[in-house]
């Protein structure tokens, strides 16, 4: 039987030539009708293989307010280099490196550009091109591809904004749009297929991501573990401290760590002086029990499972916590300030890596994940450490799921646990976008609702 189109798909085709590529707010336009409308009829178009994508969705960079001065004034390192030349008097100089020209320093340092003589600086080499600033020469107005863009321009803070660019589409052939024609022009009424399938309908249904929430979560309590919750508020000592980060690491910064204030928190119901011993012998620094009772909002939910095992001391023991934890990121298609992660240990005398392994493959597959493989890595609290690699169907490539090891004696040692414990932990939007087939991380929180209401549940 032949296909029964709908008024909105003809209205689509319609308006569209041949070889031209037209976003879905184009072919709204042009056929007169709502986006929405437009977005439902792409995809039964799709689905009967009239259109095709001619270019899927793209990350579009374009220049924030620090990047459009950098295009105009020149880059931060490049003004600083200009002025130390200038012959500018070292007091001068001083009193322009206080202000807001610490970064600058800090490229041009890393560069061996200049070296500092008592707080002055001085110049060892000026470069013949400043890295990042062909970057700067790209056609920013139109909006630049992030894969051209290069990781050291695009961390930079304020140099630039992102947005998703909306897929395109466009006839598979002309005869599909002289079919349209044809349909148009015939004077007899439309038949109507009352042997078609109802159209799919998802009211008042959850959450994609609360359900592989709860998949996840029933996943792990077949296989024999207990789940534990912990606030998402904890002091220092349990998010960092105790899991043998030093305090003076990069990621303990206002830059990654979301800190709370005027919040109380419950800091060490252990005596915290055998941390502070490994502290000090490994790490040889004086350790600071004030920084450790910060609050700050959890980065992960180890610190859940350590605070367990500190106060518990079990002797064989399969626990896993699952819950939001906070990372002070830039937000793009791959990254979350606020997202959730399900990280779990394995206690017992006899335990070790193949058994962590084999767990980890056991999970995967139940998820539906088949093509595992594991990969040596570093991790600062476990010892030896593996990253697991999954392959996507969909991608072609091994992607980068969970991380895993042993805990250090350092870690397990200070706080009274004396057998081995196995770790691992993951975020889990990751095994969403690979469910649901999603290159934006960000959709699980835009609220579409066509999107929310056409996700498949899976059973």
């Amino acid at each position: 039987m032949d296909s029964i189109y709908h008024p909105l798909e003809d209205a689509i085709i319609l308006h569209m030539k041949i070889n031209i590529s037209y976003t879905i707010p184009e072919m709204a336009k042009n056929a007169g009708i709502e986006t929405d409308q437009a977005r439902r009829a792409t995809e039964w178009l799709l689905q009967k293989g009239d259109i095709r994508q001619s270019s899927p969705p793209r990350q579009i960079l374009y220049l924030g307010p620090e990047g459009q001065r950098a295009k105009k004034d020149g880059l931060p390192e490049q003004r600083l280099m200009e002025l130390i030349r200038s012959g500018m008097p070292p007091d001068a100089i001083r009193d322009i490196l206080k202000s807001d020209w610490g970064p600058a320093v800090g490229i041009c340092r890393k560069n061996n550009w200049i070296r500092m003589d008592g707080g002055r600086p001085i110049i060892i080499h000026y470069p013949d091109v400043i890295p990042d600033h062909t970057t700067l020469q790209l056609d920013w107005d139109n909006g630049v591809d992030a894969d051209r863009v290069g990781r050291s321009f695009s961390k930079r803070p304020g140099f630039v904004a992102s947005r998703m660019s909306p897929a395109s589409y466009m006839l598979s052939s002309g005869e599909i749009l002289k079919q349209a024609i044809q349909r148009q022009n015939q004077d007899t009424p439309r038949g109507m297929n009352v042997e078609a399938d109802v159209a799919a309908s998802y009211a008042a249904r959850t959450h994609p991501l609360y359900d592989i929430i709860s998949e996840i979560r029933e996943i792990f309590v077949t296989l024999g573990f207990d789940e534990i919750h912990g606030s998402m508020v904890q002091p220092s000592f349990w998010n960092f401290d105790a899991l043998f980060t030093p305090q003076d690491h990069p990621a303990r910064e206002m830059q990654d760590t979301f800190y709370v204030r005027d919040v109380r928190v419950d800091t060490n119901p252990i005596n915290p002086k055998d941390v502070a011993k490994i502290h000090n012998e490994c790490w040889r620094y004086v350790w600071d029990y004030d920084v450790a009772t910060k609050p700050v909002l959890r980065t992960h939910n180890t610190c859940v499972t350590i605070r367990h095992l500190a106060l518990t001391n079990p002797q064989n023991a399969r626990i896993f916590s699952l819950g939001r934890v906070f990372r002070n990121e830039k937000p793009s298609y791959k990254h979350l300030v606020e997202f959730h992660q399900v990280e779990g240990v394995v206690v017992g005398p006899n335990v070790s890596l193949r058994d962590l392994m084999g767990i980890q493959r056991e999970f995967y597959n139940k998820i539906g994940l088949k093509r595992v493989k594991f990969w040596p890595t570093f991790f600062p609290y476990t010892e030896p450490s593996l990253q697991s690699m999954v392959y996507n169907e969909r991608l072609g490539k091994w992607v980068e799921l969970f991380g895993m090891g042993i805990f250090r004696p350092e870690v397990t040692g200070p706080l009274g646990i004396k057998g081995p414990v196995l770790a691992w932990g993951g975020g889990i939007e990751r095994i969403a976008m690979m469910r649901y087939q999603l290159d934006d991380v960000r959709e699980f929180y835009r609220n579409g609702l066509d999107w929310l209401r056409g996700v498949p549940i899976y059973r």
